[in-house]
């Protein structure tokens, strides 16, 4: 149909032309219909323009449904980017957490392993202050067969104070006559004793008398450590830094090097 050519005018037949396209006429209203067409123009004329109304019809209905459907598509698209790229936005924000964790961690641990090594390591080593840690004792004379034959009650206080029997030494040796040993042997003896007992106060009283007739001798040069030490025992230290530095500067005294090796580790300055 050319453009110029007028349209025919379908309402006078719009409703004959909408059944047969539905398909509601029946057998035989169709076939006389389908007769129709062929004989009257004006009918055929009318079925044609609506044949092609209709399907433009069709076409622009598809023509939006596809464009809606394309939009929607679209949309669709945009929403998947958009949560695909907040996916990878949180995966970086868990990755970046993740390693300051790590970071955070690992210094954690670094501090942990140096408060460790802080609080464990071995403190620098110091003297010891005790003064048993640069005693050397004397064991006392050997308990012999003559010496137990000629002084036996000194033979029993030596025996046990070798053994570390002290208070029983102790009991021993005031049943020993002093003109049978010697006055300054059981006054050294008795220091001695007291001093393994552990009572520095006591035995200074016994050891400052050893030699006070003979300060030269080799058994007043023994006390004179060994009172040393019963200060150092009781705590009083200029007096025991005092004494052992005369035995430390004596090079007769038997002790010398005891005395020296304390007096050099400077464990008797005051605390």
């Amino acid at each position: 149909m050319s453009p110029l050519t007028p349209s025919p005018d379908l309402r006078p037949y719009i409703d004959e032309l909408e059944r047969f396209a539905d398909g509601q006429m029946t057998p035989e209203e169709q076939e006389a219909f389908e007769l129709r067409l062929e004989q009257e123009d004006a009918l055929a004329e009318a079925h044609a323009t609506y044949e092609q109304l209709t399907a433009d019809l069709r076409w622009a209905a598809g023509h939006n449904t596809l464009r809606q459907r394309l939009q929607s598509l679209d949309e669709r698209m945009n929403e998947r980017g958009d949560a695909l790229a907040r996916a990878q936005s949180l995966a970086k924000a868990r990755q970046r957490r993740v390693a300051l964790l790590s970071s955070l961690g690992a210094v954690v641990l670094v501090i942990a392993a140096a408060a460790a090594w802080y609080f464990t390591r071995p403190s620098p080593a110091r003297p010891d202050r005790n003064w048993e840690a640069y005693y050397q004792p004397d064991p006392g004379p050997a308990v012999t067969t003559g010496l137990l034959h000629t002084r036996p009650l000194l033979s029993e206080a030596l025996d046990q104070y070798q053994a570390g029997h002290y208070p029983a030494a102790l009991h021993s040796l005031g049943r020993v006559s002093p003109t049978s040993v010697g006055a300054d042997t059981l006054l050294y003896l008795r220091g001695l004793i007291l001093l393994r007992q552990g009572q520095g106060n006591a035995a200074q009283l016994y050891l400052r008398r050893v030699g006070e007739q003979d300060s030269s001798s080799e058994l007043a040069r023994r006390a004179r450590y060994h009172l040393g030490m019963a200060y150092w025992q009781a705590r009083e230290l200029t007096q025991a830094r005092a004494e052992l530095g005369t035995v430390a500067a004596d090079s007769l005294n038997p002790y010398r090097a005891s005395a020296r090796q304390a007096i050099a580790a400077g464990v008797l300055q005051a605390e």
